[in-house]
């Protein structure tokens, strides 16, 4: 597995070895083992699996607060789509900086979001399938949003001139302002 450093500390791609044939491939798209001994210790508890049928679907930005936040695994299963964290802890050098990486089911890329970032996505493609592994469970009481288009944060979605396609709640989800992040930031030794 090819792992690489994105632009915020600890938002990682992770691009598993795909071994194919003329019937297809086989991939690990997740071993424990594997992401201990490289330092990734995550305990999945909750795989998750979306359908967005439209090109331009927006999803985000989410989080769970405190005691059920949660780092999610993010890859795509079908389609495409452009995968977005935001670094939302308080005291972080990063603090508001966003990073993204187009995942799609051909390249086979995945992105690892911990804990004390926002996470969304806009789908590239119709029919687009996103499947994710998360360390905790869902917990509508924690569950909450900033806004997708949030000119402090600035995001490029890159969404092709589609218009966003969003939930209700994601349309008013609040500015990065007007909130107050239930995430600290620990600088590593």
């Amino acid at each position: 597995m090819d792992i690489e450093k994105t632009s915020l500390q600890g938002v990682l791609i992770l691009t598993p070895r795909r071994f194919g044939d003329a019937r297809g491939f086989f991939c690990e798209s997740w071993s424990a083992k594997r992401m201990n001994e490289a330092g990734l210790n995550f305990n999945f508890v909750q795989d998750n699996h979306s359908l967005s049928s439209q090109a331009g679907t927006v999803r985000g930005l989410h989080f769970q607060a405190p005691p059920y936040a949660q780092s999610k695994l993010v890859r795509c299963g079908r389609g495409s789509f452009f995968d977005v964290a935001v670094d939302i802890r308080k005291g972080s050098p990063t603090f508001g900086q966003w990073t993204g990486v187009e995942l799609s089911f051909e390249n086979g890329k995945q992105l690892l979001v911990p804990q004390g970032f926002l996470h969304g996505f806009a789908t590239l493609e119709p029919d687009t399938e996103i499947v994710y592994k998360c360390d905790n469970y869902y917990s509508p009481e924690c569950d909450g949003a900033v806004r997708f288009d949030d000119p402090d944060i600035g995001i490029d979605w890159h969404l092709g001139g589609h218009q966003a396609i969003l939930s209700d709640k994601d349309a008013t989800a609040p500015l990065l302002k007007d909130f107050d992040s239930p995430f600290t930031y620990e600088a590593s030794l």
